[in-house]
C-alpha cells in the first residue's frame, strides 16, 4: 500500500510524516522529505508514532454511569449522547448556559476546534470554552497582541538560516523542539560567526551549543531585557529611524529603562555585567537578530510582560519583518496555533476577533446565523476548575487533554472533578488520570485515524490524513461534537437546524475559512485542494494569493489602530512565590527529551523510557551534599500545596538553590498526584496563564527503610497491560514508581515505605509479575522481612522481585534488561549481595534511544579513540550508529565527546 502523507501530533514544529500501513493497521512512520518544516527528519518521539496507536488502553466504546459509586458501563453512541444531552439541557435550563463548560486541547485539529467553539458559543450560549493551550501559549498570544497588534508570529523557520544572532530564551529547544534545533545546529556549522545566546537558569542541552549562556535567576527575564535595552540606548545600537516611522510609546519605555542600568539588571539576574553587555551588543550589532522563546517566558504570573519586554528589543533595533530577524514564539502543542485562530479560548473569537468588541460579536453571530454571541467573559483554565470546585459550573466536557495531571495545584483540581455533577471525557485512551473521574467516556479517533488540518509555529497549515479507520466505535472529535450538538439542540429548542449539518471536516474548514475573510488570519484563498496540490502553506493566504505569507510586517505596518507597533513599558516583578527558610529551594519544571506531556501517548513506547527511566528530582551536587543526600536516594519534596517522594539525582547544570523536575510525571507512573502536586495556580492577569514554571520547595531525606523492586516481562508480551494492572498498587506506598523498561518490553516497579506492606500487597505483586509458578527461584527470611523471587525463561531472567532491602536490584535489573544468560548461576541469583555474582558491565543511562546505546558503551568507544572531537564523534557514530538517525542525542554526545577530549 502507498504511504499516507500526514503531520506529526507532538510539538508545534509541525513535521510532515509518511505513514505506512498493512491490513488495516499502521505499521511504520518516517519523515516526509518534501515537508518544509522538517525535510524528512523526525525526532525520537516522532519516529515511534506508529507504536502508540495500538494495544492496551485504547478507548473503544462509549461508556457512562449514572451514579458515582458504580463503574461506567458500555452503551451505544445514541444512548450515551442522549444521556449527556439530557443532563446538559437540564443543567442549562436550571442554572443558565454558564453552568456548563468545555475544556479542550491544542492537540485537536482545527476542524475539531471549530466544531467545539460553535457548540459552546452558538448553541449553548456560553464563553466557558478554554484550551490547555492556556497552560503553554496564552502569554505569547497576549504579548504579540499587546505589542504588534495581533497574535501572529512574524518570523519563519527559514530565518534561522539567515540570522547572525539567535537569542533562545526560556526554551530547551534541543529537547522540546529537536528538529528545529537540528536546523540551528546546521546554521551554526555553516556560519561559525553566528552568535547563539541561551537564557536559562539551567545549563541544558540547548545551552551546550551557546556562545553565551546567561544562567539568570528564575523569573528575572524582564530585568535582563530591560538591562539589554538600557545598553542598546547608551551605546547607540537602537534604530531611531525605524522607531520613529513604525512604532509608538518608546518615550514611556525609556523612562522605565533608565532604572535598569547593566550593573543593577545583572545583579537582579544573578549574572555578570560583562555577560549582559555582551548579549546586548551581539543583539544590537547583528545584521539580523532572531529570538526563539517558549515556556520559560510564558508560564509565569508576568508572562505577558516577559514576552513584551523581549519584543521591545526587536522593535527598538528594527529587528523584525526581514530575513533572519523577529520575535518567534515556539508553539508547544501541534495545533495550539489552530486553536488560537479559531478563537477556541475563553477570551477570544474566531479570526483574532475580540470577545469584548460588540461589533466583532455581532459579525460572528451574523455569519453563524444566530441572534447573538454572549459578551460575558468565559472562564479560563484555572478559573474554570475553581468554578467547578465552587459549584458554579455543574458540568464539564473535557476533550483530548488530561487536567488531572497537567493543571497546577492537583489537590484543588481533583477536588473540582470530584465535586462536578457531570464529567464528560472525550479521549483516545481510557487510562489517563482524568479518566478515573469521568462519568462519561467517549472514544475518539487518534493520530493516523482522522482527517483535518493543523497550524505549526510558523503559521504553516498542514493536512492531517487518515491511514486507517478508527478502531471499533471510536469517532473523530469533530463528529462527536456535532452529533452531540444535534442531540442538545433538539432538547433545548425542540428541533434541529443547519448549524451542525456537517458531513466532513472539509465542510467545516470551508465554513471556518469564510470567517477569516479580511482578518489577520485570512485564508480565503486556501482549501484542501490547494493544500493537496501545493503542500503546507502559511497564513495569511488571501483569495488572490498564489502562495502563503512567509514573514509578516515587512512593510512596517502593524494591525493596530494607528498601524504602528506599540512599545510596552514593563517593570520587573519577581516570581509569584518566594523562597524562605521553610521553602528554601526554587523548583523549575520542564520537559524530558523523549516524553510528551502526561505520557498518555509517548509512555506507550518502551524504547522512549531509556533516556529517563524513572521520576527524579535534579539538584546541584552541593545541595545534595549539604543535606547528606547521595544521588539515587529518596527525598521528600514539599511545597505549600503538596508533597511528593522522588529519587534525587545530581546535575551540575542546575545552580545551587534550585531544583528541576520534569512536568510529565503523574499518578499513572508515580505515587501521589505527580509534579503538579507542587505547582501553584497563580495566573498572569492579562494572559490568564498559570506560573507552572516556578514554585518554592524544600527537600528532606526520606526515611523509608523497607524497599521493593519488581521487574518483569509478561508471558503474553503485553507490557502495557501489566503496567496498567500495577498502577493501583502505587498508592499503597509512600514512594512508588512504575515504568516500562526500554529493552526487555517489561515493567519496572520500585517502592519504599516506612514499614512492610500487608502480605496481600506482596502477593498481588508476585502474581502480577508471574512469580508464583514453578519456574521461580525463591528465598525468604521472615525474621528480617526479606523475600526474593526470580523467574527464569530459557536461562534468562524474565521476572524478579526483591523486597525488604532490595539489595542487588541494580545488577538483577541489568540481567533482565540485557537478556544475559544466567543458567550457570543458579541460586546465586538470590544471594543478598550488592555486587553481581559474575562480571557485569552496566550500560548506564540510554543516550541514543533509536539504537538503545547506553552511556557506558559510548564512553568505552571514546576512551579507545584518539584524535580531536570530530574524530571521536565520528567513531561513535560509525561503531554505534548514535546520532545517525533522529539526531536527538547529538547534544549529549557532543558533551561526552568534549569531556573525553578534555580528559585525554
Amino acid at each position: 500500500m502507498p504511504e499516507v502523507a500526514s503531520t506529526c501530533c507532538y510539538c508545534g514544529v509541525g513535521c510532515g510524516v509518511l505513514i505506512s500501513r498493512r491490513d488495516g493497521r499502521i505499521t511504520g512512520v518516517r519523515g516526509d522529505p518534501h515537508h518544509p518544516a522538517n525535510f524528512g527528519k523526525l525526532c525520537s518521539k516522532g519516529q515511534t508514532l506508529h507504536q502508540t496507536v495500538h494495544g492496551h488502553g485504547r478507548a473503544l466504546y462509549p461508556e457512562y454511569r449514572k451514579s458515582r459509586d458504580k463503574p461506567r458501563v458500555r452503551a451505544s453512541w445514541d444512548e450515551t449522547l442522549g444521556y449527556v444531552a439530557d443532563r446538559f439541557a437540564d443543567t442549562i435550563r436550571r442554572y443558565g448556559p454558564d453552568s456548563v463548560a468545555f475544556y479542550i486541547s491544542g492537540q485537536l485539529l482545527t476542524e475539531d476546534y471549530y466544531a467545539f467553539n460553535k457548540l459552546a458559543r452558538a448553541l449553548v450560549g456560553t464563553n466557558n470554552i478554554d484550551s490547555n493551550s492556556r497552560l503553554c501559549m496564552s502569554s505569547a498570544v497576549a504579548g504579540y497582541k499587546t505589542t504588534l497588534g495581533a497574535d501572529a508570529p512574524p518570523a519563519c523557520y527559514e530565518d534561522i538560516d539567515h540570522a547572525d544572532c539567535i537569542l533562545i530564551a526560556g526554551s530547551n529547544t534541543a529537547w522540546a523542539h529537536p528538529i528545529l534545533f537540528r536546523r540551528i545546529e546546521a546554521a551554526k556549522a555553516k556560519n561559525p560567526d553566528l552568535k547563539i545566546i541561551v537564557v536559562d537558569p539551567r545549563r541544558t542541552a540547548t545551552a551546550e551549543l551557546a556562545d553565551l549562556h546567561l544562567a539568570i535567576q528564575p523569573g528575572t527575564d524582564v530585568a535582563l531585557f530591560l538591562g539589554m535595552l538600557n545598553t542598546l540606548l547608551w551605546e547607540n545600537l537602537t534604530d531611531p529611524a525605524y522607531i520613529d516611522a513604525h512604532t509608538e510609546g518608546f518615550d514611556a519605555l525609556k523612562l522605565v529603562t533608565r532604572d535598569y542600568a547593566p550593573e543593577l539588571a545583572a545583579q537582579l539576574c544573578g549574572i555578570s555585567k560583562d555577560d549582559l553587555l555582551t548579549a546586548a551588543r551581539w543583539f544590537g550589532q547583528s545584521k539580523a537578530a532572531l529570538s526563539l522563546y517558549c515556556m520559560g517566558l510564558n508560564q509565569s504570573s508576568c508572562g505577558t510582560d516577559k514576552n513584551a519586554a523581549l519584543i521591545n528589543l526587536h522593535l527598538a533595533t528594527g529587528q523584525i519583518g526581514r530575513p533572519g530577524a523577529g520575535p518567534f514564539s515556539l508553539t508547544g502543542q501541534p495545533n495550539a496555533m489552530g486553536g488560537r485562530e479559531t478563537g477556541s479560548m475563553a477570551n477570544l473569537l474566531i479570526g483574532h476577533r475580540n470577545l469584548q468588541d460588540a461589533d466583532d460579536r455581532a459579525e460572528v453571530a451574523k455569519l453563524w446565523g444566530v441572534p447573538s454571541i454572549s459578551g460575558h467573559t468565559g472562564k479560563t483554565a484555572v478559573e474554570m476548575f475553581d468554578a467547578i470546585r465552587r459549584g458554579e459550573i455543574k458540568a464539564v466536557w473535557i476533550a483530548c487533554t488530561n487536567p488531572a495531571q497537567s493543571m497546577p495545584d492537583q489537590a484543588a483540581v481533583r477536588e473540582a472533578l470530584t465535586r462536578a455533577e457531570l464529567v464528560v471525557l472525550q479521549e483516545t485512551c481510557n487510562d489517563t488520570e482524568t479518566a478515573a473521574y469521568a462519568d462519561v467516556l467517549l472514544p475518539a479517533a487518534g493520530w493516523g485515524e482522522k482527517e483535518g488540518t493543523v497550524t505549526n509555529s510558523e503559521r504553516r497549515i498542514s493536512r492531517v490524513r487518515p491511514a486507517v479507520a478508527a478502531p471499533e466505535e471510536a469517532r473523530p472529535d469533530w463528529r462527536i461534537a456535532c452529533d452531540f450538538a444535534l442531540e442538545l439542540e433538539h432538547r433545548l429548542h425542540g428541533h434541529t437546524s443547519t448549524l451542525f449539518a456537517f458531513d466532513s471536516p472539509r465542510q467545516i474548514f470551508n465554513e471556518y475559512r469564510e470567517l477569516t475573510r479580511g482578518r489577520t488570519t485570512d485564508i480565503t484563498g486556501l482549501g484542501y485542494a490547494t493544500l493537496d496540490a501545493k503542500g503546507p502553506q502559511q497564513w495569511p493566504y488571501r483569495m488572490d494569493a498564489r502562495h502563503g505569507t512567509q514573514r509578516l510586517y515587512e512593510n512596517g505596518v502593524f494591525p493596530t489602530a494607528t498601524g504602528r507597533a506599540r512599545f510596552t513599558a514593563v517593570h520587573y516583578l519577581p516570581v509569584a512565590e518566594n523562597v524562605d527558610a521553610r521553602y528554601p529551594l526554587r523548583l523549575n519544571t520542564g520537559r524530558l527529551r523523549d516524553q510528551w506531556h502526561g505520557m498518555s501517548r509517548s509512555g506507550r513506547v518502551a524504547k522512549l523510557w531509556g533516556h529517563a527511566p524513572e521520576p527524579a528530582l535534579m539538584l546541584n551536587p552541593a545541595d545534595l551534599a549539604r543535606r547528606n543526600i547521595a544521588p539515587g536516594e529518596l527525598v521528600t519534596v514539599d511545597s505549600r500545596r503538596g508533597t511528593l517522594t522522588l529519587i534525587a539525582e545530581a546535575d551540575a547544570g542546575i545552580a545551587p538553590g534550585q531544583a528541576f523536575l520534569p512536568m510529565h510525571w503523574g499518578s499513572r507512573y508515580l505515587s501521589g498526584t505527580g509534579t503538579n502536586a507542587l505547582t501553584l495556580p497563580v495566573i498572569d492577569p492579562r494572559s490568564f496563564q498559570p506560573e507552572l514554571k516556578h514554585s518554592a520547595i524544600r527537600i528532606d531525606k526520606a526515611v523509608l527503610p523497607w524497599r521493593l523492586m519488581a521487574v518483569g516481562t509478561p508471558g503474553d508480551g503485553d507490557a502495557l497491560a501489566l503496567l496498567s494492572r500495577a498502577q493501583p498498587l502505587l498508592a499503597e506506598f509512600e514512594f512508588a514508581s512504575c515504568t516500562l523498561t526500554p529493552d526487555a518490553n517489561g515493567v519496572l516497579l520500585r517502592a519504599a515505605s516506612a514499614k512492610p506492606p500487608c502480605a496481600k500487597t506482596l502477593e498481588k505483586i508476585h502474581t502480577l509479575f508471574e512469580l508464583d509458578g514453578n519456574a521461580v527461584l525463591r528465598y525468604a527470611d521472615p525474621r528480617r522481612g526479606v523475600t526474593r523471587a526470580v523467574r527464569l525463561t530459557d536461562g534468562h531472567v524474565s521476572g524478579a522481585c526483591l523486597s525488604g532491602d532490595a539489595i542487588g536490584e541494580t545488577w538483577l535489573r541489568e540481567f533482565h534488561a540485557q537478556g544475559l544468560s544466567v543458567a550457570a548461576l543458579g541460586s546465586r541469583l538470590l544471594a543478598p549481595t550488592a555486587t553481581a555474582p559474575v562480571a557485569l558491565a552496566a550500560r548506564g543511562r540510554i543516550i541514543c534511544s533509536c539504537h538503545g546505546v547506553g552511556e557506558t558503551t559510548i564512553l568505552g568507544v571514546l576512551q579507545a579513540t584518539t584524535g580531536d572531537a570530530g574524530s571521536k564523534l565520528a567513531a561513535v557514530q560509525e561503531q554505534l550508529r548514535c546520532g545517525t538517525q533522529c539526531g536527538s542525542c547529538l547534544p549529549e554526545l557532543r558533551k561526552l565527546v568534549s569531556a573525553s577530549v578534555i580528559a585525554a
